[in-house]
């Protein structure tokens, strides 16, 4: 994602939004974890933001930093 709102300084902020079951990544709940009750009537996250705080998600190219590992190697015990 990059940022081009022009903002600067912290934030904190909350949306109320209703989340589409694609949880993934460290926010994945555990396996068997319940789930939150669902608002059935807050808007989609991509709704929310745009709604509520004024933000506006567009898919674009452009540049992006890349890190690229040639090799890997386990370290050794060096007695």
């Amino acid at each position: 994602m990059i940022d081009k709102t022009g903002l600067t300084g912290l934030y904190d902020f909350s949306i109320k939004y209703a989340p589409d079951g694609r949880y993934a990544g460290p926010l994945a709940p555990p396996p068997g974890a319940p789930t939150p009750p669902v608002d059935p009537d807050a808007p989609g996250f991509i709704t929310a933001l745009q709604e509520q705080l004024g933000l506006k998600l567009e898919s674009a190219r452009g540049p992006v930093e890349v890190m690229v590992i040639d090799r890997f190697e386990r370290p050794t015990l060096d007695n």
